[in-house]
């Protein structure tokens, strides 16, 4: 649900672009944001269920937060991820999502190297931090927080070696709508694991069972 989020906000938050200027960014971006959405709703859905399975129930309030706290990093580092393939295979000549070339002295530069372990040790910081069944929630906080700054550098760098105004426009709206997709998705992660992962100490009250009505 939170994909279909992304898809949907993504799209409606360039829509106005169609209409203001020559209509570039609408031109680009919702074609090459569904091709990321295509791409993680797979491997979303199966960490999705394994989220639900075996992490702690939060509050409603925290659990909106941290999902958009992490949608938006995927946004970001999702983004500039599409934009680090298109230039390490090539894309512009295999799809026409990708005719328009962002950032395309990227290729060979530091950032280019550099990116690419940034993004992994991020990821891994924040699916840790997601995933693991430790109470303390500054620890794991802290642990995203870290990966974010990661994401936030890998990404940064790209834009600082290689500039390019259409494509930092698509990264804040990419960033954007992922934080929206989020905010739908920790509403989710809210209520993951049932009453047996209520944390000990926590205010949460357990859901009610519904008893089964007599067939």
């Amino acid at each position: 649900m939170g994909m279909l989020v992304f898809l949907l906000a993504n799209f409606l938050l360039v829509l106005p672009s169609r209409y203001v200027g020559s209509g570039a960014l609408f031109g680009y971006l919702p074609p090459r944001l569904a091709f990321l959405g295509m791409a993680l709703i797979l491997p979303g859905m199966a960490l999705a269920a394994a989220l639900g399975a075996r992490t702690f129930r939060t509050p409603v309030k925290r659990g909106t937060r941290v999902g958009a706290g992490v949608g938006a990093m995927i946004g970001f580092s999702g983004f500039f991820a599409l934009e680090w393939l298109a230039t390490a295979l090539g894309f512009a000549q295999r799809d026409q999502a990708f005719r328009l070339v962002l950032f395309p002295d990227l290729g060979g530069t530091l950032a280019y190297y550099a990116f690419v372990p940034l993004t992994l040790v991020a990821t891994g910081l924040a699916i840790y931090a997601l995933y693991s069944k430790n109470p303390d929630f500054g620890r794991r906080l802290r642990l995203a927080a870290l990966g974010a700054v990661l994401a936030a550098l890998a990404g940064l760098g790209v834009v600082a070696t290689d500039f390019d105004f259409l494509g930092v426009l698509g990264a804040l709206v990419s960033t954007l709508a992922a934080a929206i997709g989020g905010y739908v998705s920790g509403a989710g992660y809210a209520r993951a694991g049932g009453n047996d992962m209520i944390p000990p100490g926590a205010s949460i009250q357990p859901r009610p069972t519904r008893p089964r009505k007599p067939r």
